[in-house]
Parts: structure tokens; sequence; C-alpha cells
């Protein structure tokens, strides 16, 4: 059965901001319902890539392994109905619609650097919601020391998922304290748009100090456990892909540096900058790994 947090809170308003995606639609094509988010302290005041930039260069292997798959395939992918289940240990699991987590009075713009591992990165302009407040919502127990994630697996849609390129659906994970932390949302939008289906429609994690593999997209399962779990990556390459993945300029990929990144639309003689600790948010987040050798987890 699909709730609505109106079933478990005082019933607020909600706005359906999704009408508009048609399924098989060219996913930039239509014109978008506009959604506004509050100014966070969290944003940074780099200036954000442009929206061309955002959603034709993206690793999305559900749709393919070129950066541009995910825009040329991805409109085939249907964002609408859509549910996320809830389930764990929660007091109140459920299948929850995407309007119900992400509300239209509480969404924010964050404007977050992204970092991939592949070293190359961007600024993006994300809509959502704290994912703290999702999970207070669904009630947390105190036993839960993890949340897992999961993408929709739909073969007939999402046409790399016909190929083993990796073990389908793909699957993230973060530590409680990590998915608890103010600078992780869900985001739901971007550039005060909708959420291109290329970019995980029609909801997606993000974690900003983190490579990019670990902000799962298109989500459809959110999981706390007492476990660890296994990342699709970290059971892929365990040599290469730890689960934490936390930006870190000191601990080399096996196959590349990652002292320095390559700004995406910086242009032909931008050159490389240097990457920062944390993806620049060490400020509040290098608390949560006080004490951890972060070259052992990586």
């Amino acid at each position: 059965m699909k709730l609505r947090w109106s079933d478990v809170t005082p019933k607020a308003q909600y706005l359906n901001r999704r009408a508009f995606i048609a399924a098989g639609a060219v996913t930039m094509a239509a014109p978008a319902w506009a959604l506004t988010g509050k100014p966070s302290a969290f944003s940074t005041v780099q200036k954000p890539n442009t929206l061309e930039e955002i959603t034709n260069y993206n690793n999305f292997y559900e749709f393919g392994m070129d950066k541009t798959d995910p825009a040329r395939y991805a409109g085939a992918m249907t964002t609408d109905p859509w549910s996320v289940e809830i389930g764990g240990l929660v007091d109140r699991p459920g299948s929850y619609g995407v309007d119900d987590l992400a509300p239209a009075n509480a969404l924010e713009e964050r404007i977050y650097r992204l970092r991939c591992v592949e070293a190359w990165s961007m600024v993006i302009p994300w809509i959502g919601v704290p994912l703290a407040g999702v999970l207070e919502k669904a009630g947390v127990q105190p036993g839960a020391k993890f949340v897992a994630f999961e993408t929709l697996y739909r073969p007939e849609e999402m046409r790399g998922q016909s190929r083993p390129i990796l073990d389908w659906p793909y699957k993230e994970g973060l530590r409680i304290d990590e998915a608890m932390h103010p600078l992780t949302i869900l985001a739901t939008g971007l550039y005060g748009d909708v959420l291109p289906n290329q970019n995980g429609a029609p909801i997606r994690l993000v974690v900003p100090w983190k490579y990019g593999f670990k902000s799962i997209k298109s989500i459809v399962k959110i999981t706390l456990t007492d476990r660890q779990p296994m990342s699709t990556w970290e059971q892929m390459q365990p040599s290469e892909y730890g689960f934490y993945a936390n930006v870190n300029p000191q601990v080399d990929h096996p196959r590349w540096s990652q002292a320095t990144e390559r700004r995406i639309g910086a242009g032909l003689f931008g050159g490389r900058e240097e990457t920062q600790m944390f993806n620049g948010y060490g400020d509040q987040v290098a608390s949560l790994y006080a004490g951890m050798d972060l070259a052992r987890n990586y």
C-alpha cells in the first residue's frame, strides 16, 4: 500500500510537480514544472555549470557507458507514477510517493560541488530536502546503523541493464551518521526544474563530500539496517572502490591520481584544479571520521 506522510503526520499541502512527465518523452524536450527551493547556507558560492553541461555529461550505466548515453536514452524511463519503499529498522515502513518525501514547502536549493572518482568535477544547483528529515519521519529505530539504497531495475526501459556491466540493480549505502548529516540530501530537481531523467529522476541521493558514484540515482528502495550494506562498485572491484568513497586527494585510485581534477566546462586551456579533502566540505564532515585510517577505509 502506498502511504503518504499525511498518514503518519499532520496533514499538509502537497504539490504534484511531475504531471508534465510523459512516458518516453525526450528528457529535456518538454517544459518542466518550476521548482522553488529556499536558499541554503550550505551552498557554495562557486558558479554552477550550465544546464547543458550538467545534463549531457553523466555516468548512469543503466543507460550505457558513454557520457552522452544517459541524455540519449533516459527518456525511455517512466518516472510517473513513482514510489520509494522505506523499510528495515523504521517505525513506519511503507511505500511513499516522491512528493510525500520532498514536499514543495520543504525544498531547498543546494549548490554543491560534484567530484567524480574519474577525476572530473562540476558545480550543480540541486533542489531537494535533507535526507535526515525523511528518515526521521519514517522513524529511525535505535538499532539502525546503516542506510542501504537501491536503484530502479527496469531493463525494458533502461537499456544498459540488459548487459552485465554491473550486478543490477545498483546499490549504495551510508553510515547512519552520514545519512543524517545536514549536507546529505535527496534531490528532486536542479536549475529550478524537476530532475531530468539522465540525472537520476525523479529522486536521487546527493552526498557532496563523497565521489559521485555514492550519490545513487532513481531510488526505489531505502532500507535501514544494523549491518554495513555492500555497494555495487565495492562488490565488483573491492581493490579500487571502498564503502566510504570520501573525496581524498591523498589516496589515489589504483589506476590514476586523485590529487587534481578537470572541471567540466573550463575549456581547452582551463587546466586542472587541486582536489580538496572531502571535496571542500571538511569543516562540516571531517569529525565523522576522527581517528579513522582514511587510506584503509577508502
